[in-house]
């Protein structure tokens, strides 16, 4: 008995060299593993044969279902290992895009602000209804100092910009942060509303993080999520 199982072993092993596949002792000494591959599905799928029923066989549909089943796992392996190539090129890519905007100024919500690269002020204010009476005040951040103050009137709703552009010589240079306040008038009498300002980005960087988000690093304000960028100058 002992020869005739020997026997099939070593035929066995002999159909799984001509398919190419791992012989059991190739398996052996590669060890135990956590995910079944092409060889190890095939050498199941050949041992099924040999060993079903010759009374029931295994019907032609329940064959091609089990080939079909594997198919499709290798095929959404494949399609993960490519998504997983693409989200790295989409990292370094959105890396690339936001290092353009180095140097350059973006919209923020925030009240500090610094002259730009022509020595203007600039910044937004995103009013939900229209507003009778707009000013705009500008004063030192450090010192609270006014510095200058901008009457807009009346203004519509929606995106209304503002900036000041002829600066003092000791403002333009930068070395001294502007705080910016607005105050409306959505008919109950003047009351404070947050501006959105445009700052300098100094610099960017991925979060490392599998998704890789992007992170700009916009002066006075720190690291800010690049995809919150909805403008920049």
């Amino acid at each position: 008995m002992a020869t005739i199982d020997s026997s099939a072993a070593a035929s066995q092993d002999a159909l799984f060299r001509k398919l190419g596949i791992a012989t059991q002792q190739n398996a052996a000494d590669r060890g135990a593993k956590e995910t079944l591959g092409q060889d190890d599905f095939l050498q199941l799928m050949i041992t099924q044969l040999q060993n079903q029923d010759p009374f029931a066989p295994m019907e032609n549909g329940d064959f091609i279902a089990q080939m079909a089943q594997f198919s499709t796992v290798a095929g959404i392996k494949e399609i993960n290992e490519s998504l997983t190539s693409v989200t790295d090129q989409l990292k370094w890519s959105r890396i690339a895009t936001a290092s353009t905007l180095l140097g350059h100024s973006v919209l923020v919500p925030g009240s500090l602000a610094r002259p730009d690269a022509d020595g203007e002020i600039h910044g937004v204010l995103d009013l939900p209804q229209a507003s009778s009476d707009t000013v705009i005040t500008y004063t030192d951040a450090t010192t609270g100092e006014a510095l200058h103050q901008q009457n807009l009137g009346a203004t519509g709703r929606g995106l209304q910009g503002f900036g000041w552009t002829e600066l003092p010589e000791a403002v333009r240079d930068g070395k001294r942060p502007v705080r910016i306040s607005a105050t409306v008038n959505f008919g109950k009498g003047p009351e404070a509303f947050g501006a959105s300002v445009y700052a300098k980005v100094l610099s960017a960087s991925a979060d490392g993080t599998e998704a890789g988000a992007v992170k700009l690093d916009v002066e006075d304000y720190g690291e800010i999520d690049a995809t919150s960028i909805v403008r920049f100058r």
